[in-house]
C-alpha cells in the first residue's frame, strides 16, 4: 500500500536531511505506529506518504515513495486514497464550519449532492460532532481535532495518515478517537499514526516503528509491543505503555458555574503517577507568595451570545504551577486568553491586588500556544530568544537552550525544526520573557519522554522567579510531573 525506498530529503531551510535512508513499507489493513523522539523524523515521513512533500514544501528529494502501487506526481491521486490528521487542525481547515468541512473534499472529488449530504450525515453520528456548535474557529482545539478527523474520512480513503491525533484529546476525548480507529480498522483502512502516547495503541497497533535521525531504528510486532518494559521504552526515549490514572495535586481556589468543585471531580484527568516511569521534578508547593498572585473576580465570557466561561472568582498564586484542566470545549484556552489580555470579558483580573487592564496584561503575560508556529517571527534560533527576552535575563539563554537541547540548532531557521523543537523554543522565549504571568497551552504536544523532563524543569524556574504559572493540558505525564495546584473546568450547560 505505501513503500518507501531508499529516501532522502531536506527542507531548503536545513542544511541537514531530516530523512536520510529511510526504508519502510506498509501493508493494506495494516496499522503502523510511528514513534521516535522529537526530531526523528516522523512527520515528515507521514508528509511523504500524502504527498505534502515536496508538493508544498521546497527542499530535495532523493529515493522512491509509492502510495497505492503509484509515485506521488499526482497530488490528486494521492488525495484519493489517503487521509490526513495534521496535529494542529487549524492549518488544515479550508471552510469556517463544521458541515461544510467535511463535505470539502467530496465537493472537489465531484461527489453527487444528495450522497454528499448522506455522507455528511452519517460522519457526524460516528463522530458525535452533532453536540458541537459555532463555527470551527469558535471550538476548542480537541473538538477541532475531532472534526479534522470526521473531515479526513468522509471521503472514505484506504489509508489515514495522523500526526499526533491526541495532542490536544480529554481523556474522554482520546477513549472516543480510539473507538473511531478501532472500527477503521475493523473495515480494513491502513493507519499510520504517528504518536508520542502509545497507550491507547496497545490493542489497535499491528507494528511498532521506531525512527531516529531520519531513518528506522527498530521494528516491534503486535505480540512483541504489550511485552514491552518500563525500562526498555526508558531507554528508546519513549512514553509509558501503562495507562494513565489520576492525578491528586491540591485544588486551586475557586468557585462559579465553569468551576468543577473539588470534591464532585471526575476521576478522568491523566496522570500515570510516575511521569511515564521519569523522575518527577520537585514541586513548588509551599513557596507561593502569600497573597500573591492573580485574583479573577465575576469573569464571564460567551460567544454570540453563548457562555463559554463563567468563574466567580478564583486565586492563582504566583510562585507555584497552577494546573487548569477539564474536557475539551471547557473554558481553558478561553481563560487564557482572558489572562493574556486577548480576550473580552465581563468582570475583573487583579496582579497582587491592582486591577490589570487588557492592554496591561498584554505586556505582563506570555502565552506558549497550542500551535507555537503562529510565534515564530525570526530567521534564526537566537533571534528568536532575542526578540522575547528581557535584558536581566538574557544570560541564560545559552543555558536555556542547552536544556531543552536547543543549542545544536542555534543557527537554524525556526521553520526548519521539527514540531516538538519549535515547541521547546517557544517554551524558552517564554522563559526568558520575564512576565509576571507565563501561560503553557498544551505545550507537550509532539515532545517526547526525555523533553519533558526539561520543559517541567523550564516552568519550575519560572515560577521560582515569582511569576504566576499556568499549565493548561491534558498530557498525564507532564501534569504528573509539574502540577502543584489544580484548576478543574467543566463546560457550562
Amino acid at each position: 500500500m505505501i513503500e518507501l525506498k531508499n529516501v532522502r530529503w531536506a527542507y531548503q531551510e536545513g542544511d541537514t536531511a531530516v530523512i536520510d535512508g529511510l526504508d519502510l513499507r506498509i501493508r493494506r489493513g495494516e496499522t503502523v505506529v510511528v514513534c521516535g523522539p522529537s526530531g526523528s523524523g516522523k512527520s515528515s515521513a507521514l508528509r511523504l506518504m500524502n504527498g505534502l512533500i515536496p508538493h508544498f514544501h521546497d527542499g530535495k528529494l532523493e529515493g522512491e515513495v509509492r502510495v497505492a502501487g503509484e509515485p506521488i506526481t499526482d497530488l490528486a491521486q494521492v488525495g484519493r486514497v489517503t487521509g490526513t490528521v495534521l496535529q494542529h487542525p487549524r492549518r488544515q481547515f479550508f471552510t469556517d464550519t463544521i458541515d461544510t468541512e467535511l463535505a470539502f473534499a467530496l465537493e472537489n472529488f465531484g461527489t453527487p449532492p444528495e450522497r454528499i449530504r448522506e455522507r455528511v450525515r452519517e460522519v457526524v453520528a460516528e463522530f458525535r460532532l452533532g453536540e458541537l456548535d459555532g463555527r470551527l474557529r469558535e471550538l476548542s482545539g480537541g473538538q477541532q481535532q475531532r472534526v479534522a478527523c470526521a473531515a479526513a474520512v468522509t471521503h472514505g480513503p484506504p489509508t489515514l495518515l495522523l500526526d499526533e491525533p491526541t495532542s490536544n484529546l480529554s481523556p474522554q476525548g482520546i477513549a472516543d478517537l480510539t473507538a473511531v480507529l478501532r472500527h477503521l480498522r475493523e473495515r480494513g483502512t491502513t493507519l499510520v499514526i504517528a504518536e508520542h502516547r502509545l497507550h491507547y495503541l496497545r490493542e489497535l497497533a499491528d507494528r511498532i516503528v521506531v525512527m531516529q535521525d531520519g531513518r528506522v531504528a527498530k521494528e516491534w510486532s503486535r505480540d512483541e509491543f504489550p511485552r514491552l518494559t518500563e525500562e526498555m521504552m526508558r531507554e528508546e526515549g519513549l512514553r509509558s505503555l501503562d495507562a494513565p490514572k489520576r492525578i491528586h495535586v491540591a485544588p486551586a481556589s475557586g468557585h462559579g458555574p465553569s468551576v468543577q468543585p473539588a470534591k464532585t471531580r471526575p476521576e478522568d484527568t491523566e496522570s500515570t503517577g510516575e511521569a511515564g516511569g521519569a523522575t518527577a521534578v520537585a514541586p513548588a508547593a509551599g513557596r507561593e507568595a502569600a497573597g500573591g498572585g492573580v485574583v479573577l473576580r465575576g469573569i464571564r465570557c460567551a460567544f454570540r451570545g453563548r457562555p463559554v466561561l463563567d468563574i466567580t472568582e478564583a486565586h492563582l498564586p504566583a510562585g507555584v504551577i497552577t494546573a487548569v484542566t477539564g474536557p475539551n470545549g471547557a473554558g481553558k484556552t478561553t481563560l487564557a486568553r482572558v489572562l493574556a489580555g486577548l480576550q473580552r470579558h465581563s468582570g475583573e483580573v487583579l496582579l497582587d491586588g491592582r486591577t490589570m487592564s487588557r492592554s496591561r496584561r498584554q505586556r505582563e503575560t506570555a502565552i506558549v500556544m497550542q500551535d507555537v508556529q503562529r510565534q515564530l517571527f525570526t530567521d534564526s534560533v537566537t533571534a528568536e530568544l532575542r526578540l522575547g527576552a528581557v535584558p536581566e535575563q538574557a544570560g541564560h539563554a545559552a543555558t536555556v537552550l542547552a536544556d531543552l537541547d536547543l543549542d545544536r540548532f542555534d543557527e537554524r531557521h525556526p521553520l526548519s525544526l521539527s514540531g516538538g523543537q519549535q515547541q521547546r523554543l517557544v517554551v524558552a522565549t517564554a522563559r526568558l520573557s520575564g512576565r509576571r504571568v507565563v501561560i503553557f497551552d498544551e505545550p507537550s504536544s509532539g515532545v517526547d519522554r526525555r523533553h519533558l523532563q526539561s520543559m517541567t524543569r523550564t516552568m519550575r524556574d519560572v515560577a521560582e522567579g515569582g511569576a504566576v504559572v499556568l499549565l493548561i493540558s491534558h498530557d498525564a505525564d507532564l501534569l504528573a510531573l509539574a502540577a502543584d495546584r489544580e484548576l478543574r473546568l467543566r463546560p457550562i450547560r
